[in-house]
């Protein structure tokens, strides 16, 4: 009896298996199709591989702050109700630390990544990559890291050296001079 119970588990298991296997997914949904994966594969690496063509600047950034940032991040980055994007430097080492843009990240073009995949926060890859250059220029002067007419763009923006690029360790660090 015990051996028979063993065959018709091992029999059902193995049924079961064969079924599983035979079955494509649970039928939900379409296969994306190679221009919808573009449109979300759009990551920028620290060194700048991957940004796209366009430009910006702080004054045209300010525009952009204004309609689509200023309700979470308050005026001029200063935070309430979201983050403060805005001041922080040599607060990094204190007990409270504020993290900001100019105080905290270590690469520029993680900022316009982070901003490209996911601000404003209620439409998520929305904003053009001039809008998202412009805005990345407005974040970068309010912290003093570029001048206010600086234009970024997909040269420029990777030559950006952020206050604490030496407080991570990364593959993409410079060389160390001697």
């Amino acid at each position: 009896m015990r051996n028979s119970k063993l065959v018709s588990i091992a029999t059902l298991g193995s049924l079961w298996l064969g079924l599983a296997a035979a079955q494509q997914g649970p039928g939900l949904g379409v296969p994306a199709t190679p221009e919808e994966i573009a449109g979300w594969d759009v990551s920028i690496a620290p060194d700048g591989a991957g940004l796209p063509p366009g430009s910006g600047t702080a004054a045209a950034g300010k525009t952009v702050y204004d309609a689509k940032c200023v309700a979470c991040h308050g005026v001029d980055g200063a935070g309430r109700p979201n983050d403060q994007l805005v001041g922080g430097q040599g607060t990094l080492r204190e007990a409270a630390p504020i993290r900001t843009i100019g105080s905290y990240w270590p690469y520029a073009t993680t900022v316009f990544d982070y901003v490209r995949r996911a601000m404003p926060y209620v439409t998520p890859h929305s904003l053009t990559p001039d809008e998202t250059y412009a805005l990345t220029a407005y974040l970068l002067a309010r912290n003093g890291v570029i001048g206010e007419s600086d234009v970024l763009n997909a040269d420029t923006l990777p030559k950006v050296v952020m206050p604490n690029r030496s407080g991570f360790d990364s593959v993409y660090r410079e060389p160390r001079r001697r």
